[in-house]
């Protein structure tokens, strides 16, 4: 199969009510895309991506009416994020109808309902009749695409088309929240920040996001990681413990640490900007991973704003000390 880049969003729908997978650009990173009110389909996503059958999906919609043709019960907070942050990097998970396959759910009687906010994906979105099945577009557990070249590196040959949107502007994936006993709930920490969720619903918990039977997508232990080995803590602790021989280092402003030239560094946000350091991440693991290095030495981020999100994700591939 011969894989084509572009920005045809006309070619694009046709692939995707012919039951054929593409993929596509959000604000988070870029998803591998089919229709999830086809099993079959969804099943070839499962298999595109080599990705376990008990780690749920996420499922995009245009609108927030669309939510109600897929998701019942849907409590007032639900709609109090929808009408602030859609579109945006925010999934909710929210109790499904019968029209969602449980192949999308895992089997789960919630499914995960967003609206992307990247306008090529939206138009897309609003040529078709369905929504869309779309987890990362990337072999399952690796470094999620923030680029079409991403996409390309890895599944080229295994899809029809890439639908070319430019890099992502937020970088790392969408934070995940459900409602438990009318509880808010984060179970995957993400593009949007803990603390500007707080300012809609209240007080929100955060349940732990590593797990082996995951009831939201992206929440197993092993994720988003490099071939290669990645130690993840306190940089003094890790120049300690491992010698800068033949290691590159991850790291927030690095105006904190004096590294050998000999050692590449790859710094997320010279200025200390959360949100650049997040839209950088996985492209800095990706370039670490094709250089000449062992393996990384990853800086520990502040946990404020996105930096709960970035510090969830380097912890998910990170090599256990």
């Amino acid at each position: 199969m011969t894989t084509k880049i572009g920005t045809d969003i006309n070619y694009a729908s046709g692939l995707l009510q012919a039951g054929s997978l593409v993929a596509i650009p959000t604000e988070t990173v870029y998803g591998l895309a089919g229709n999830a009110l086809d099993e079959n389909v969804v099943l070839s996503i499962f298999k595109t991506k080599e990705r376990p059958e008990f780690d749920p999906l996420i499922v995009h919609v245009s609108s927030i009416a669309q939510v109600e043709k897929y998701a019942q019960d849907i409590p007032q907070a639900a709609y109090d994020l929808m009408q602030r942050f859609w579109p945006g990097p925010l999934t909710l998970l929210l109790n499904k109808k019968n029209n969602i396959p449980d192949l999308v759910t895992s089997g789960l009687n919630t499914v995960a309902l967003r609206m992307p906010n990247h306008p090529l994906t939206l138009n897309l979105l609003n040529s078709i009749d369905f929504p869309l099945a779309a987890p990362s577009a990337n072999p399952f557990g690796y470094i999620s695409p923030t680029t079409a070249k991403h996409v390309a590196d890895q599944l080229s040959g295994k899809i029809p088309y890439i639908l070319d949107g430019g890099a992502c502007e937020v970088g790392i994936e969408s934070t995940i929240i459900g409602f438990e006993n009318n509880v808010c709930t984060i179970y995957r920490l993400g593009g949007m920040a803990v603390d500007e969720i707080e300012k809609v619903v209240g007080e929100i918990q955060i349940t732990g996001s590593s797990v082996s039977d995951p009831r939201a997508p992206g929440m197993l232990k092993s994720h988003y990681a490099p071939a290669k080995p990645v130690y993840f803590g306190e940089m003094s602790h890790l120049i300690k413990t491992h010698a800068l021989k033949n290691a590159a280092v991850l790291c927030f402003t690095g105006d904190d640490h004096d590294f050998p030239q000999d050692v590449p560094v790859y710094t997320l946000s010279p200025h200390g900007n959360m949100e650049e350091a997040a839209k950088y991440l996985f492209a800095a693991l990706r370039e670490f991973d094709q250089s000449g290095a062992q393996f990384l030495l990853a800086e520990k981020f502040p946990e404020k704003g996105l930096g709960k999100a970035i510090n969830d994700r380097l912890m998910r591939a990170s090599h256990a000390e």
